[in-house]
């Protein structure tokens, strides 16, 4: 397929979350003139949330578009080109790195940052649109503190699903653990843990219809033994329903480059935001399966700016002032 254009830049941004942003703005006062997609979720995962009242320098908390919108004209003060648009493929074969933005422009960069996050696993309920931001959240961390002496449910039965309910136990008044199998695929210590909550009750062979509630969800119903013959439908009483069922890295358009573990993580170098592929790096959701913060990714998006300035001076490639 011939592509429309080719531009040259010297440093690819992809995405626009805080990683992407951060890493903007860090890129922008090391006259790199970075170039940055802003991706399908401008602002990333960040402006699906509800308030954030973890990020330092924000003590009367924030919405999460309102913090990406600050991420960005920061950015945009520095002289970062920001953009619309998807990076839908990649040949990171030459040492000038192509990126394929829409299936018709190619970007040739020296550098390249990959900060475009991850998606959270949905049960595919249409409940949970209905309420996103109303009691339906994919992060007990970033808003557990919402439902102090309150009722939850999370729903999984792996290592992240019981870190998540210990989590919110501590805060909630009770916590349910929706587990569709008849046991927990955690690890045994993680399910030892689960047992001596007190207020943690795991509800076996139970899988999810739906959500109800007039401002916000305020129950859940349930089917337990689905197809058996003592099947039966039940309710309880939550005010949040916390998915822990996974997330999907969005690097699939690197694969055929990039080092990833099994489930898509980019592989970075230990403590670092450098990949298998010299000038490139990784920052982020994309590359980060345990931590999974704003803060966090804004760090390593920092990071991996300083990363690609080396890259460029070690090279011999000038950032003109």
């Amino acid at each position: 397929m011939e592509h429309k254009s080719t531009e040259k830049v010297r440093c690819l941004i992809i995405g626009s979350g805080p990683a992407g942003y951060t890493a903007a703005i860090y890129a922008a006062r090391a006259n790199m003139n970075p170039v940055l997609y802003e991706g399908i979720q401008p602002g990333g995962q960040l402006t699906t949330t509800t308030d954030i009242e973890n990020f330092p320098g924000y003590p009367e908390g924030i919405s999460g578009f309102d913090m990406m919108e600050d991420f960005k004209k920061q950015a945009l003060r520095f002289g970062a080109d920001i953009r619309i648009g998807i990076a839908t493929s990649t040949d990171f074969s030459d040492t000038l790195l192509k990126v394929v933005i829409e299936d018709e422009k190619v970007i040739e960069a020296d550098t390249v940052i990959i900060a475009t996050g991850a998606t959270a696993k949905y049960l595919g309920l249409p409940d949970e649109a209905q309420y996103a931001g109303m009691g339906v959240s994919a992060c007990a961390t970033c808003d557990g503190f919402f439902y102090r002496k309150k009722k939850v449910a999370v729903v999984g039965g792996g290592d992240t699903a019981c870190e998540e309910a210990l989590y919110l136990a501590s805060l909630a008044e009770k916590v349910y653990m929706i587990v569709r199998k008849d046991h927990l695929r955690a690890s045994n210590i993680m399910q030892q843990r689960v047992a001596e909550t007190p207020n943690i009750e795991v509800l076996f062979e139970h899988n999810t219809l739906g959500l109800f509630g007039e401002h916000g969800v305020e129950g859940a119903r349930l089917v337990k033994r689905k197809g058996e013959p003592d099947e039966e439908i039940v309710e309880i009483e939550i005010d949040g329903f916390f998915l822990a069922i996974g997330h999907t890295p969005n690097s699939k358009i690197f694969a055929d480059w990039l080092e990833t573990d099994e489930t898509g993580y980019i592989n970075t170098v230990p403590g670092t935001p450098r990949t298998n592929v010299p000038g490139v790096f990784a920052a982020g959701d994309v590359a980060d399966p345990v931590y999974r913060q704003a803060i966090t990714a804004a760090a390593s998006g920092c990071k991996a700016a300083i990363e690609a300035e080396r890259y460029l001076l070690e090279n011999g490639i000038r950032c003109n002032g």
